[in-house]
């Protein structure tokens, strides 16, 4: 098969951990016989520099015309003084809104060899975890109305929380397809002991399960899904939740697992495009001195593989590759645990999953 990959190295440490993915995907195109045609674009801060807009219209039409999108990093404090609107987060923003992408998948599992980086209890380090959160990406409170007024005690701001059916519907298949690719579990994240919109949400996604009777589902208010994150995370499979509990118990999920630097993530939409990206940030400081650990950017393309283009043996010989690097004592300065010796750089880690594919 031939697909074609648009590329958005953006700023940062973006650029070479994007060349990492790229040398991983071409290995695996001529293990499994594919063919991925690469096409570079602009988006964030270098396109700033290059064009005076974060988003170029150029950029935004190669994604949307190509089979995936694979980005890097946007930001850096070169541009943090520019109005939020010209700033290189609009850029990244502004993408997915182009693409339609609702749906955020983020990955988060314990890796044998890092689990001396985990913050939790030994005996729940050693049953370990695997679970994927699914994210609805544009409703909810961040995307409802908003203003500020004069309320009953003086000024006041405000922060209008609303999910339509439809929005609901589309992300509760998002998750139970995901669980179909996993171990066919689902939570269902919300407040419906307090809130209306937690209310539809709950009925909503117990008449889609119908359509999903190979996948059990259930329900957890998100205060108890905080607190079980941390004490049983094994028991989670697929969460799906809202944007704003989404956003927070993501960032849990990302702190429990040890590094911030292995996990990779994709926003998806009604077509199998998708936009595939580290969940880290540009790192400003070490750009461009070959110290950026690749293997989240590795793993987003591992995603790409079996997301967008249903390539499932593809996508685990990456992540065999880099289960097996981290096994055999890779590593990058960020998940060194202090060390000072044997550790290497962007591109050594990137070779050292090239050999094991």
């Amino acid at each position: 098969m031939n697909y074609r990959i648009t590329l958005l190295p953006g700023d940062g440490i973006g650029p070479e951990i994007v060349a990492g993915a790229v040398k991983v995907l071409e290995k695996i195109g001529a293990r499994f016989g594919h063919t991925f045609e690469f096409t570079t674009c602009l988006i964030g801060g270098c396109a700033i520099d290059a064009t005076g807009e974060p988003l170029p219209r150029e950029t935004v039409e190669t994604c949307l015309a190509s089979d995936s999108v694979l980005l890097g990093a946007v930001g850096g404090p070169k541009w943090d003084t520019l109005p939020a609107a010209q700033r290189p987060e609009k850029g990244l923003l502004g993408i997915r809104a182009a693409m339609g992408l609702y749906t955020n998948l983020r990955p988060a599992r314990l890796y044998p060899a890092l689990r001396g980086a985990c913050p939790l209890r030994a005996d729940i380090v050693e049953k370990g975890f695997d679970l994927m959160m699914v994210r609805e990406l544009t409703g909810g409170i961040y995307f409802g109305e908003r203003g500020r007024r004069e309320g009953k005690y003086g000024p006041e701001a405000y922060d209008t929380e609303a999910y339509s059916v439809m929005e609901i519907e589309r992300i509760a298949r998002a998750a139970f397809e995901a669980a179909r690719k996993r171990r066919k579990d689902v939570v269902s994240i919300d407040k419906a002991n307090v809130l209306e919109t937690s209310r539809l949400w709950r009925e909503t996604v117990h008449r889609v399960a119908a359509d999903y009777p190979d996948v059990t589902v259930s329900d957890m208010l998100v205060d108890n899904a905080a607190m079980q994150l941390v004490r049983n995370p094994s028991r989670f499979d697929v969460v799906v939740t809202s944007n704003m509990f989404g956003d927070i118990l993501s960032d849990e999920a990302s702190q429990i697992s040890g590094s911030i630097g292995l996990l990779p993530s994709a926003s998806l939409g009604e077509t199998r495009r998708g936009l595939y990206e580290p969940i880290h940030g540009s790192a400003p400081d070490i750009a461009g001195q070959n110290k950026a650990n690749p293997l989240a950017t590795i793993l987003s393309a591992a995603m790409m593989l079996r997301y967008a283009f249903d390539l499932e043996a593809e996508a685990d010989a990456i992540e065999a590759a880099v289960d097996q690097a981290l096994l055999d004592g890779c590593r990058t300065a960020d998940i060194a645990g202090g060390a000072t010796e044997g550790i290497l750089s962007c591109t050594q880690m990137t070779q050292e999953v090239l050999k094991r594919l």
